[in-house]
């Protein structure tokens, strides 16, 4: 906690916390501890994670509105688009692994990745590790949890390498290159399913 300025019982603060702190809680009891009470006026985030308002061109909501109400009237999108961040930013800070383009719209539609649909890990990936999937252009295709370290998957010819919790890319935004069995649920080399 910094104070950064004051003028009269007002106080300019920067305090640097983990995700879940209640600011205006702890203001509140900062108050109480020192007698007179005390509120909070404004709450300003200037960094969430790796995201910081100097670096990142963070905008207001008004400023988010406009952009989007001029692109509904006019089609205009430069705004808008100016604006809103691509998913693979928020990614940024987690474990990757990279795909055959093969395996991507299987993974989309709902497929396991097995490890001959794997190209590259993260060096440093471990079992239970959550990993950022992506093409091999950077496009993020899915979140997932690794169930084996990164060099259990480069010895590994077959099985499952992660187990998928969310599919961010839209399916048929690659095409379609596995087949359908009985039971479609591995992707892996050649786009096959099994």
């Amino acid at each position: 906690m910094e104070l950064l300025e004051r003028r009269g019982q007002l106080a300019l603060l920067r305090i640097t916390c983990e995700a879940g702190t209640y600011i205006r809680k702890l203001l509140y009891d900062m108050g109480e501890i020192m007698g007179p009470g005390a509120t909070m006026i404004e709450l300003r985030r200037t960094r969430v994670d790796h995201f910081e308002e100097s670096t990142c061109g963070l905008v207001t909501m008004h400023e988010l509105a406009d952009a989007h109400a001029r692109w509904r009237e006019d089609g205009d999108a430069s705004r808008l688009m100016r604006m809103v961040r691509p998913v693979e930013d928020a990614l940024a800070g987690i474990k990757s692994a990279v795909i055959r383009d093969s395996a991507v719209d299987a993974m989309c539609h709902g497929a396991q990745l097995a490890v001959p649909g794997v190209l590259r890990v993260s060096p440093n990936l471990h079992s239970g590790d959550t990993v950022g999937i992506y093409t091999q252009k950077g496009e993020a295709v899915a979140l997932a949890t690794s169930l084996m370290g990164a060099q259990e998957i480069v010895d590994a010819t077959r099985g499952h390498a992660f187990r998928t919790s969310r599919i961010i890319m839209r399916p048929g935004t690659y095409p379609k290159q596995w087949r359908t069995r009985a039971v479609a649920e591995t992707v892996g080399d050649g786009g096959e399913s099994a």
